[in-house]
């Protein structure tokens, strides 16, 4: 039986905070895995303990957004995606999205987080990672939510930036329009 490393991230359209891929070969089938947006908040949270302990390996891949800056998103990912392929060795490499960012190991999949278990894991590990860290820094961030929008360019985010400016975990290569639509 091949075994089948599922990836994928969260952050890559946030105006704040870092890119989080992870990586995850599971063990066996976990009943509940499914696309990390199509779950709730709670349910994550125990479907990431459930992934974590029956896991044949995982890695999570934080990229800063100073580092988002200086190299590119494109190039961030490949960075991620490089990290995990060295710490997880499987037959296949299944990540979410329309480029494989031409590494011919990887296999590329648009919707791979709701067809592929593995790569609907990755999702949960991704997006689960980032909001704790979101969650974590919110106290430093006091002008804006972060515990609520995460980061996103929602509507309330966009305003605390015309009030608040940037901050420094915000990334400064990603340009607001004047009434550009968010993203939610």
């Amino acid at each position: 039986m091949n075994s089948v490393c599922g990836i994928d991230e969260a952050g890559r359209g946030s105006l704040a905070g870092p890119l989080v891929v992870a990586g995850v070969i599971l063990q066996k089938e976990i009943i509940g895995v499914n696309d990390s947006k199509k779950l709730t908040p709670k349910k994550r949270e125990e479907l990431f303990e459930e992934i974590i302990q029956h896991s044949m390996g995982y890695k999570i891949v934080f990229i800063d957004n100073k580092i988002i800056d200086e190299i590119g998103i494109s190039k961030s990912i490949q960075n991620a995606l490089c990290q995990i392929k060295e710490t997880l060795k499987a037959d296949d490499y299944i990540f979410d999205g329309n480029t494989n960012y031409r590494f011919s190991w990887l296999k590329n999949l648009i919707k791979a987080d709701l067809l592929i278990k593995e790569v609907s894991a990755a999702s949960i590990l991704a997006k689960v990672s980032r909001d704790r860290y979101m969650d974590s820094i919110c106290d430093n961030y006091q002008n804006y939510n972060f515990k609520n929008h995460k980061g996103y360019g929602t509507k309330e985010h966009i305003l605390e930036i015309e009030k608040f400016g940037l901050s420094d975990i915000h990334r400064v290569s990603f340009k607001l329009k004047k009434n550009q639509p968010t993203l939610f």
